[in-house]
């Protein structure tokens, strides 16, 4: 499928499955404003995070109207969806599954009923003790009855096995009635382990909250009549939100008429995700003041100084390689060309290709320029490398277009364990950097050369310092534990016991009376 930001690198075989997002989450406190609009451009700036589902809840002081469906941002809401959310306080998701299946039922915010009303809440990341997370909440709420409301499970049926995390996170934070949503949640969280940057809301206000080691960004703005919070600095600037800080690690905030507070739930450790530099944030975000773009420039740089190589052009895979096939150019003084074309009208389609289209494969959506690349040695430089699959048909492609050499640059180490924390990467097994050498890999892909960035190399550019980030992914030393991992990874709560059947995309919920 094409990514919300254009960038094809995984996707470009029919049916092949690259790294795949953490989802995509905004807020928005703004009385005066067409919020449910300022949500919708929010998470059209973040669908390159999730392109599976996306939902709106909006709350009006009185009630919280949640619509949400399978399907991209645009595919799902229209004028009629969004003028029939109106209110003050909204929050948003584009979902990609880490956990739980992809269907209308898994999609978010989720909803749970509070001691004064409702909670709608939007998660980014994945839990690594949902497990005991899901104990806690049967021993809390054993027995509260079923909600109203058909298609949203209580409390004690999610803990007989829901199949998301975050529907569990829901329920905990919603079951307590003699608390307010925002002491629940301030007693929750320090219990709660893994990735998550959280946006979430009652009828009156909106809360936002980032696991201890901030590995998820999440990034709070200022409108001129309210507030923002979102997964990524371009969601702020596309809703006319200027930039005011970061959630810190281990940081709750809460917004409503009185204004924003904010409360320490745990001691920041940070370890912010590397590879958010190295491929899932978009170009243009600003993470802990560095510009992605700036990062991923010089990480092509340092790929050049420590893969240096004799050629005559270097080229990107299109998209995400670009930046680093610049940067390498830049220091190598080879120059940089283009030397493939992508149709830029390739988006996600519900068209299975015919036989003879998946033969073609990557030519579905770029094409070799056969009078740039016909006789010359190519640099080729692409993000990352996990099954092999995709630089194996390119390379297959350039050689036909005539390529004379091809020397595949990376820029970033040999991807070799799972995530835990949000990104859905190829089981251990199927990542072609275990098991084999670099030598052999190149071999495998059919390049004359291959080159990867050091560990060190990629951090540097980043500008940030080794101890505050998690590289887990290439050096599988995980900065939080893995309570559960003899369960995660095996979408374990795929299939839930309880069977949830949904009335519609539509979901109205009137709050408690006070």
């Amino acid at each position: 499928m094409a990514r919300g930001d254009g960038r094809l690198n995984h996707d470009l075989l029919p049916g092949e499955k690259g790294p795949q997002d953490a989802c995509g989450v905004f807020g928005v406190w703004a009385p005066g404003e067409e919020v449910s609009k300022l949500t919708f451009y929010g998470l059209y700036a973040l669908q390159h995070r999730g392109q599976e589902a996306a939902g709106i809840a909006v709350s009006n002081g009185e009630q919280i109207l949640v619509f949400k469906d399978t399907g991209l941002v645009s595919q799902v809401f229209d004028e009629s969806a969004l003028e029939s959310l109106q209110g003050h306080i909204a929050v948003g998701h584009a979902r990609y599954s880490t956990t739980g299946g992809g269907g209308w039922q898994n999609a978010q915010p989720t909803l749970g009923d509070t001691a004064g009303g409702t909670v709608a809440l939007a998660h980014n990341g994945n839990l690594t003790n949902q497990f005991a997370l899901r104990d806690m909440l049967a021993e809390r709420y054993p027995e509260k009855p079923r909600p109203v409301l058909k298609g949203r499970p209580s409390p004690s049926e999610i803990a007989r096995g829901n199949t998301t995390d975050t529907a569990i996170l829901t329920a905990l934070f919603a079951g307590d009635p003699d608390h307010t949503l925002e002491a629940t949640a301030a007693e929750v969280l320090p219990h709660v382990q893994g990735a998550f940057s959280l946006v979430f809301m009652d009828e009156h206000t909106l809360y936002a909250a980032r696991d201890p080691q901030g590995i998820r960004p999440l990034v709070l703005g200022r409108l001129e009549r309210g507030w923002v919070v979102a997964s990524e600095t371009p969601a702020l600037d596309i809703v006319g939100a200027s930039f005011v800080r970061e959630i810190e690690p281990g940081e709750l905030i809460a917004i409503d008429a009185d204004g924003l507070r904010s409360t320490r739930f745990a001691e920041p450790k940070p370890k912010g995700c590397v590879f958010e530099y190295v491929y899932l944030a978009r170009p243009d975000t600003s993470i802990n003041g560095k510009v992605v773009q700036e990062a991923r420039v010089e990480m092509g740089r340092v790929l050049a100084r420590e893969h240096p190589v004799e050629a005559d052009l270097v080229i990107p895979t299109p998209e995400s390689g670009t930046p680093a096939a610049i940067g390498y150019a830049e220091e190598s003084g080879i120059p940089y060309g283009q030397g493939m074309v992508k149709n830029s009208y390739v988006g996600r389609t519900f068209i299975q290709p015919s036989q003879t289209i998946r033969q073609l494969g990557i030519r579905l959506k770029l094409n070799p320029l056969k009078h740039v690349v016909a006789g010359k040695r190519l640099v080729v430089v692409d993000d990352s490398i996990v099954r092999g699959n995709t630089q194996r048909a390119l390379i297959r492609m350039l050689r036909e277009a005539g390529a004379a050499e091809i020397h595949v640059r990376i820029s970033s180490p040999p991807v070799k364990w799972p995530c835990f924390y949000g990104i859905d990467f190829a089981t251990r097994a199927e990542l072609i950097a275990n098991g084999l050498s670099v030598e052999d890999i190149a071999q495998s892909i059919g390049a004359d050369s291959l080159g990867y960035i050091s560990a060190d190399g990629m951090i540097a550019a980043t500008e940030q310092p080794k101890e505050r980030l998690c590289s887990a992914c290439f050096t599988g030393e995980y900065p939080v534990p893995l309570n559960d991992l003899d369960r995660l990874g095996e979408r374990s709560m795929d299939k839930p016991r309880i069977p949830i059947t949904p009335v519609s995309r539509h979901d109205t919920h009137q709050g408690a009376q006070q």
